[in-house]
């Protein structure tokens, strides 16, 4: 649905779901996302959620499966959504770590992004990260994201607290680059 040199934003399929199912009980895969800590998921589990959600039938809503070289290699989205502020917040996770580091993150981030501002009128995109990932805080930057908050040692990651980072960017922001 959305391209970029490299990256395609498309529907989440059936297709995808064991790749989704390695991601998501990979250890590093999971402490890079921070937040709650690692929970295993069992793939019949995924299934079925997956299977529900498709039974009711409609669109996919703002949820994407991030494609690469023909390969699904993760998932992005946009959700909280504040209709009165225009505002939602963004997520993203890379689960194929022969991915890492080399820029697919932030075109997909780009695209979620155009999506938001040009396509569904957001005015601001917000999203937060725990401020041991340091390679996701360099890419929000460099997609033009600005902290704007922290909360001290808000998230307990990997054996310690840390901080969650808050970041946001404005389409007027986005708009200048």
């Amino acid at each position: 649905m959305l391209h970029g040199p490299r990256v395609t934003l498309r529907g989440m399929t059936r297709d995808d779901l064991p790749a989704l199912w390695r991601y998501n009980n990979d250890l590093e895969v999971e402490l890079a996302g921070g937040g709650d800590p690692p929970i295993p998921q069992a793939y019949e589990r995924l299934r079925s959620e997956f299977d529900r959600e498709w039974s009711m039938g409609g669109r996919d809503g703002s949820r994407f499966a991030i494609e690469a070289d023909g390969e699904f290699i993760g998932h992005c989205g946009l959700f909280n959504f504040n209709i009165t502020a225009h505002t939602c917040e963004l997520g993203i996770g890379i689960g194929d770590k022969d991915y890492w580091g080399k820029g697919y993150g932030r075109e997909a981030i780009g695209l979620l992004l155009e999506y938001a501002f040009n396509l569904r009128n957001f005015r601001r995109v917000w999203l937060w990260v725990h401020a041991d990932n340091e390679r996701a805080i360099r890419s929000y930057r460099a997609c033009g994201f600005v902290e704007e908050g922290r909360l001290r040692q808000h998230v307990w990651s990997n054996g310690h607290y840390v901080d969650a980072v808050y970041m946001g960017i404005l389409a007027s922001e986005w708009r200048e680059d």
